[in-house]
């Protein structure tokens, strides 16, 4: 858990997948909604302002070749987007994510901004002081 309020969450993915991607993060809705259009336009437009906040930090600490957004949920019907810094250098670039892997990824290619991002996003309640999420 990198952030959290009443409406939604912003995790780091852990495990396997964090170790191939390791600028990888979900935005959750913390309500069980299934579906995009379940949220109201102003719980829309919360959701949207912290995916571009989770985007922008990604893309200013990482400087990823790309960012991956995705929203998929047929495996786990519960709104979240995933945000994923992809790197030319990354196992599967230029594939998605769960595509089959096309090269072994250098393991010492982890990010240096990693860090600064961690505390960027940890920094979403100045955000929200601020009205960015509102």
């Amino acid at each position: 858990m990198v952030w959290r309020d009443h409406a939604l969450r912003i995790v780091r993915v852990a495990g396997q997948e964090a170790e191939d991607f390791p600028g990888f993060y979900r935005v959750i809705w913390n309500a069980h909604v299934a579906e995009w259009t379940d949220l109201s336009d102003a719980e829309q437009g919360r959701c949207l302002r912290a995916l571009n906040a989770t985007e922008r930090a990604v893309r200013e600490h990482l400087r990823p070749t790309k960012v991956n957004l995705a929203s998929l949920g047929n495996v786990v019907p519960h709104l979240h987007w995933h945000v994923i810094a992809r790197f030319d250098w990354d196992s599967r670039f230029p594939a998605p994510i769960w595509a089959p892997a096309q090269r072994v990824a250098p393991s010492a290619q982890l990010p240096l901004g990693l860090t600064a991002l961690q505390s960027a996003l940890a920094a979403c309640d100045d955000a929200l002081a601020r009205g960015v999420f509102a």
